[in-house]
């Protein structure tokens, strides 16, 4: 028997020991073979929280393409100097890893500029792109490729769009490109630098190959609910995404709904509820490109929320009608949603600061 027992003692840790090695190795194969996103797509809605998010699902009807994720986090806003952000700081603070001043443009509290991760990503050969509905210098993009020491500073912003190699960027604010105190036109500038220049809906869309510059308005592009096409803001994304497609080592695109924001400021329910349903389409278009891709991960947050919206009593699926007050008519304070979908997606779960962001997207890409 002890010889017996000694023998089943040495039979159990030679199982062990195999056991142990082939579950290493499967671990280690495992962990090589998990994909690391080659694209990512971040999607801003400016001013979007869920209160936000519940009123464009209930004017659809009771759906949502935010509903397809699976991995949802909430981000913490606050700036450097103040609990409640503005979309500079908030923007800069998600495009840069860093805290920041409110009206701060891609610079640190000491207004010297940071790196952005659209600018790491030029910097190794990925293609980079940006479709938003205001104006293409407003604090959102503007924070992503340009380092100023306030948002009021559009010409400025402008310039620093020719300091960059961005290969499609979409959106309003024509008149900081051509119509400007310094008598520069950078639409010839742009040019070029081998852009296409268009300057309408119809003529960007147009655009199928090589690098695009594409203004749909000369100041701020029209809401929805006031004569936007609803096929802008997808269609647009559709297509800065095939015009990056052609680069092997992958692209990075910042997709903003804009005027999200602008309803909350305005306290206007039909204004946030149509910019909502907007943003939700491309979300769906974006998510449809992503599954079918297995090399993009998809990223939906906001800078901030903007209004203290909620729903009250009178809202219902059926009627698409939503009962709306506000606490405010400026930012508010609380934290932000964060979806995310695709490889490295189970990362954006949990309660982080909005810099984590930055981070998150750096390791992914494996940019130091």
């Amino acid at each position: 028997m002890k010889q017996l027992g000694s023998h089943s003692r040495v039979l159990f840790t030679l199982f062990t020991v195999i056991f142990l090695t082939a579950f290493t190795l499967h671990a280690k194969k495992k962990k090589s073979e998990e994909k690391k996103p080659r694209k990512i797509i971040l999607m801003i809605g400016d001013g979007m929280g869920l209160a936000q998010i519940c009123a464009g699902t209930v004017a659809n009807g009771g759906y949502s393409h935010f509903q397809r994720f699976k991995v949802i986090g909430l981000s913490r806003t606050s700036s450097a100097d103040d609990y409640i952000t503005d979309s500079a700081a908030g923007a800069t603070a998600i495009s840069t890893g860093k805290k920041t001043y409110n009206k701060a443009i891609g610079v640190g509290v000491d207004s010297l500029p940071l790196k952005t991760i659209l600018e790491y990503a030029e910097e190794n050969k990925y293609a980079t792109g940006m479709v938003v509905t205001c104006p293409i210098t407003h604090a959102t993009p503007a924070s992503f490729i340009a380092h100023q020491a306030s948002r009021s500073m559009d010409e400025q912003i402008a310039l620093d769009f020719l300091k960059t190699d961005i290969d499609v960027f979409i959106g309003g604010g024509k008149i900081f490109f051509d119509k400007r105190a310094d008598g520069r036109n950078l639409l010839t500038e742009l040019s070029a630098k081998g852009y296409q220049v268009k300057t309408d809906t119809a003529s960007v869309a147009a655009v199928k190959n090589g690098k695009l510059a594409g203004f749909i308005a000369d100041k701020d592009p029209k809401a929805v609910y006031l004569g936007r096409d609803t096929s802008y803001l997808r269609n647009a994304t559709l297509q800065a995404i095939q015009l990056m497609s052609n680069n092997l080592n992958g692209f990075f695109l910042m997709v903003e709904g804009s005027q999200i924001d602008w309803g909350g400021h305005e306290n206007n329910i039909e204004y946030i509820t149509a910019e909502m349903l907007d943003f939700n389409r491309t979300i769906g278009a974006v998510l449809d490109y992503a599954a079918n891709d297995g090399n993009t991960l998809v990223i939906v947050t906001a800078d901030h929320e903007t209004g203290g919206l909620s729903l009250n009593e009178g809202t219902s699926y059926r009627q698409k009608k939503v009962s709306a007050k506000f606490s405010s008519k400026a930012h508010t304070g609380i934290m932000v949603p964060v979806f995310a979908f695709g490889p490295g997606s189970e990362q954006f779960a949990g309660i982080y600061e909005n810099t984590e962001l930055f981070y998150k997207m750096m390791k992914f890409y494996g940019f130091r």
